[in-house]
C-alpha cells in the first residue's frame, strides 16, 4: 500500500525535477500526492479504468473535460506483485509528457517496493525484539512455553534447536580514547548499523538478533556440532572489532551456557547479561576475571569463568562486606591493596602456580614471591594453605564487585 506521506514526497520532488505536475492516486482513484497540493483528496476518474486494466491512458483537453478531476496528460498504473495499487499521472499535453511517463512510473514503483521492504523489515525487527524480551523474562508459571514456541515458529525460528545466548554492550568511547576529530556517536542513531554488523557475523537463518535497549544487542545463536565454543568466541571478537573500528564506539560481549530448552535458553540469556554486568567498569585483562582476547583486545566474557562472581553477587553487598572486613582488613589498610588483591586472585586463578601467576600479572616471578611474603606477614597465614587462600580470594572478588556496584552508571 502506498502511504499518502510517501506519495506526496514522490509527487512533489518529481514535479520539481521534470517541470510538469505529477499526481499519484490510491487503488480507489483518490489523489494522495500531487505537485499541486490543492488536488490532494480529490477523485481522479481516469485512474479507475487504468487500475482495472493495468494499462496506461492518455487524455487530451477535450477528453479530460468529460472526466471528473482529470486534466490533459498521461496516467499509468503502479503495479507491485502483479497488483495495481494506484496510478501516477503527469499533467500536460500527451505529446510533451508521454516521454516522462515510463520513467516516473518505474521510479515510483521502485520507491514503493523499498517502502514496503523497509516496513516489513521494521515489523520483523519489532517481532524479534518482542520474542527476545519474552524469552528474557520467561516464567513457566506465567507463560505457556508452547505459546512462545508457536510465536517463534511463526517468525521462522525453531526454539527447540540447541542455542546459546550472547549479549553485546556497545558504548561511546571516552573523549580521551577517541580518534582525533572523531565525533561522538548517539546509540539511537547507529542502532540499524549495529544490528547489521552483528547480523553479518551471526548470519544463520535461525540466529535471533535484536536490540534489547539502546546500546544492547541480544543474540540467540543456533549451535552447530561443527562450531565449538572457540569459534563462537572468535565471532564475538570479530563483531567487537568491527564496531570498535567505527569511530568513538567500543563493544563487549557476554556469552551464556548452551541451552536445549526454553527455560535453559532464558537462563543462558540472563547469564550472558550477568557476564557483562559482572565485568563492567573493570580493568581489561585483570586477573580477577580471565577474558579471552583477540589481537585487538576486544573483550569477550564467558559466564563459565564467572560463576563464583555470579554467586557472590547474588549473596548481596552486606554479606560480602562482612567477609571482606573479617578476612582482609589488614590488607585493605595497605596503600598497595589493589596490587595485593590482584596478586591473590592471580595466584588462585593460576592454580596456585607461581609461573602462571607472574604471567597473568605481567611481572617477574620474584615480584610475585615478594608480594606473597608480604601478604603472609600481614595475615599471619601461609598462602599455600588453600583454605585460607580461597577465603582471601573470595574477599578480593567481593571487593571488586563492591567497587563496580559503587561506580555510577554500572
Amino acid at each position: 500500500m502506498l502511504s499518502p506521506s510517501l506519495a506526496q514526497e514522490i509527487a512533489g520532488d518529481t514535479s520539481a525535477v521534470i517541470g510538469f505536475n505529477v499526481l499519484i492516486t490510491d487503488a480507489e482513484g483518490m489523489v494522495i500526492g500531487s505537485g499541486d497540493s490543492s488536488r490532494v483528496g480529490s477523485f481522479h476518474e481516469a485512474s479507475v479504468e487504468v487500475i482495472r486494466t493495468q494499462e496506461p491512458a492518455t487524455h487530451n483537453a477535450s477528453q479530460a473535460l468529460r472526466l471528473r478531476g482529470v486534466r490533459p496528460g498521461v496516467t499509468l498504473p503502479l503495479v507491485t506483485h502483479g497488483q495495481a495499487v494506484g496510478t501516477v499521472g503527469i499533467t500536460g499535453t500527451p505529446a510533451q509528457v508521454r516521454r516522462f511517463g515510463l520513467l516516473v512510473k518505474r521510479q515510483t514503483e521502485i520507491l514503493l517496493r523499498e517502502s514496503v521492504m523497509l516496513r516489513s523489515r521494521l515489523l520483523a525487527e519489532r517481532a524479534a525484539e518482542k520474542l527476545l524480551a519474552d524469552i528474557a523474562s520467561y516464567d513457566p508459571q506465567v507463560v505457556e512455553g508452547d505459546f512462545l514456541l508457536f510465536r517463534a515458529a511463526e517468525l521462522g525460528f525453531d526454539l527447540r534447536l540447541r542455542r546459546v545466548a550472547v549479549a553485546f554492550e556497545v558504548t561511546v568511547a571516552e573523549p580521551g580514547s577517541r580518534r582525533p576529530g572523531a565525533p561522538a556517536r548517539d546509540m539511537a542513531l547507529v542502532r540499524s548499523e549495529l544490528l547489521r554488523t552483528v547480523r553479518e557475523v551471526f548470519a544463520d537463518p535461525q540466529d535471533i538478533v535484536a536490540t534489547t535497549a539502546p546500546g544492547w544487542i541480544g543474540v540467540l545463536h543456533r549451535l552447530r556440532t561443527d562450531r565449538p565454543t572457540p569459534s563462537l568466541v572468535a565471532d564475538c571478537r570479530r563483531v567487537a572489532d568491527v564496531i570498535a573500528a567505527q569511530s568513538s564506539l567500543t563493544a563487549r560481549a557476554g556469552i551464556g551456557e548452551p541451552a536445549d530448552s526454553l527455560g535453559a535458553l532464558h537462563d543462558s540469556y540472563q547469564d550472558a547479561c550477568d557476564a557483562l554486568h559482572l565485568t563492567a567498569r573493570r580493568t581489561n585483562g585483570s586477573p580477577a576475571h580471565p577474558t579471552p582476547r583477540g589481537a585487538s583486545g576486544a573483550p569477550v566474557h564467558l559466564i563459565s569463568g564467572l560463576r563464583i562472581h555470579q554467586v557472590l553477587a547474588a549473596v548481596g553487598q552486606p554479606a560480602r562486606s562482612r567477609l571482606l572486613a573479617v578476612t582482609a582488613a589488614g590488607l585493605r589498610a595497605q596503600p598497595d591493596w589493589p596490587v595485593l588483591r590482584d596478586t591473590i586472585t592471580a595466584w588462585c586463578e593460576g592454580g596456585f602456580n607461581l609461573v602462571r601467576a607472574a604471567e597473568a600479572l605481567h611481572v617477574h616471578r620474584n615480584t610475585v614471591v615478594y608480594r606473597m611474603q608480604k601478604i603472609e606477614q600481614l595475615t599471619g597465614r601461609p598462602l599455600r594453605d588453600h583454605r585460607t587462600t580461597m577465603a582471601l580470594y573470595l574477599a578480593c572478588l567481593s571487593d571488586q564487585l563492591g567497587r563496580a556496584a559503587e561506580t555510577p552508571g554500572t
